[in-house]
């Protein structure tokens, strides 16, 4: 297989977890990969057999980071650690975002930072190989100490604690093993602390969310070119020109996207009424989506940064020096995903408006879309769900990094709470699939009151893939129905555009 990564040893991309997750290719550990393991597991014994004191190694946790253990009960500790430590409650987030994190893991484990044993990190490649995935509640936690409870909860099963995923239903790990033949990994020292210390939760959600919204950034370009059709916009305010005197990444771009998809329109160039400027939720595109571009820029960028990073504590350099730091603190993540988290949300604004100037009768469209109004509602009500969804949304805008609750007696004094800055992000892009899916419909149904002009090849193809499923709106009909159809074709990437 073409384009496999070595755990440990290769730069991973954003783009090659999703990848490794959805099978299209696969990771790998070299001999190079399994040298650095053993080497960082010598590293840990020969801590464990001199008298040095190291945190995690031969202490107790968080506060009791004083109480020194016994080179007898090290391996105790590792187990009561990740026994005590997985109090998640909630739901359980989802099986892709559970294998995203043991991939994620694994790949920080193989940097050889951590003391975890070969036969450990074995184990849990072999759950990735064979689709044996814990269950993990979405909630507990704070993003400091690494994302500690849930951690917990994704390793209990190398133990036969916990509960595995089989047959989209939660089973106890324990016999799950057994019918694989497997028994419990015994921990050694480091080993737990090696494993729950990390920012793999918060990280996971990041990859998920930023694979999703290339998608909808691009789809909401594309939709809002639509939009554009239907009102029978304005082209000039997308000018390459006009964008080469502020030239932003993200705006570039979205001019440039946006004057593709207009190419070849009979509708764009067919303007019988003078009009100098529309209204910014269409001639603003290029900078309200190409804002929402750059937050998404960033958030790669550091989510590219942490997927290849040891985010462990304490880091073991050597067999004489093992650093107790923070590289755990979730901060460097939970700040861009709040910033991404309200860049998702303000596709979901803009795109609202623009379904509402559809509704208004202006420039040759009939008020709410349809002809025979008064009798028929036509698509005034969809609106309202856009609206319930973009104020959903903003309210959860708020900064998850903006807030710190100390815990562990104060010893973890500020926190990050940037799982929660993840788990919020993915929230908001699952409403703005709505959205969109909303502002889709409007904009199919106004290009019909341009025939027989057509719009570019591309516009049109995307318009007809959506009258296989929704037809044109005559009369009143459960459009709920049409939304829940739009939805789920956007979920499944229906209207992918390769410009």
């Amino acid at each position: 297989m073409m384009g496999n990564k070595i755990y440990g040893v290769d730069h991973f991309t954003t783009e090659d977890s999703i990848k490794i997750l959805n099978k299209e290719i696969k990771a790998e550990v070299s001999e190079q990969s399994r040298a650095q393991l053993i080497r960082s597991k010598e590293n840990v014994d020969a801590i464990i057999n001199s008298n040095m004191t190291v945190y995690g190694i031969n202490t107790g946790f968080g506060p009791l980071c004083d109480t020194k253990i016994s080179k007898e009960e090290t391996k105790k500790l590792q187990e009561n650690l990740l026994i005590s430590h997985a109090v998640g409650v909630g739901n359980p987030i989802s099986k892709d975002l559970s294998k995203l994190m043991l991939i994620t893991k694994a790949h920080a484990l193989a940097k050889g930072f951590s003391g975890i044993s070969p036969e450990t990190f074995d184990r849990i490649l072999l759950f990735i190989e064979k689709d044996i995935i814990p269950v993990v509640p979405e909630q507990g936690s704070v993003g400091a100490s690494g994302d500690l409870a849930p951690l917990s909860h994704l390793f209990l099963p190398l133990m036969g604690e916990g509960k595995v995923w089989k047959d989209g239903k939660p089973v106890p790990a324990r016999e799950v093993l057994a019918e694989h033949g497997l028994q419990p990994v015994d921990l050694q020292a480091k080993e737990g602390l090696g494993l729950i210390n990390g920012t793999q939760f918060i990280l996971s959600h990041a990859l998920i969310g930023l694979d999703k919204m290339k998608y909808l950034l691009d789809l909401a370009d594309v939709i809002g070119a639509m939009s554009l059709e239907a009102y029978s916009g304005l082209k000039s305010p997308f000018m390459q020109e006009l964008h080469e005197v502020r030239p932003y990444e993200g705006t570039k771009l979205v001019a440039q996207r946006i004057r593709q998809l207009l190419e070849g329109s009979e509708i764009i160039d067919n303007q019988d009424f003078p009009r100098v400027q529309d209204p910014y939720s269409l001639r603003c595109m290029p900078q309200v989506h190409g804002a929402s571009r750059n937050a998404w820029n960033h958030l790669r960028e550091m989510a590219e940064i942490e997927l290849n990073s040891v985010t462990d504590n304490p880091i073991v350099l050597d067999e004489k020096t093992a650093i107790s730091g923070g590289n755990f603190h979730g901060q460097p993540l939970a700040m861009v995903l709040d910033y991404a988290t309200l860049a998702a949300s303000e596709l979901g604004n803009i795109s609202d408006r623009r379904q509402y100037l559809l509704l208004e009768g202006k420039h040759g469209l009939p008020r709410l879309l349809t002809e025979k109004s008064g009798l028929n509602s036509g698509f005034m009500i969809p609106q309202y769900t856009s609206a319930a969804l973009c104020t959903e949304n903003k309210t959860l805008c708020f900064p998850a990094s903006a807030d710190s609750i100390p815990t562990s007696l104060g010893q973890e004094d500020h926190v990050s709470m940037g799982s929660i800055s993840g788990r919020k992000f993915n929230q908001v892009l699952g409403n703005l699939e709505k959205i969109l899916a909303i502002e889709l419909m409007y904009a199919c149904q106004g290009l019909e009151f341009r025939r027989p002009l057509k719009s570019s090849a591309v516009i049109e193809n995307v318009f007809d893939l959506v009258r296989t499923e929704v037809p044109k709106l005559e009369d009143d009909r459960l459009i709920g129905e049409d939304m829940n159809l739009l939805i789920k074709m956007i979920q499944k990437r229906t209207f992918a555009v390769n410009l």
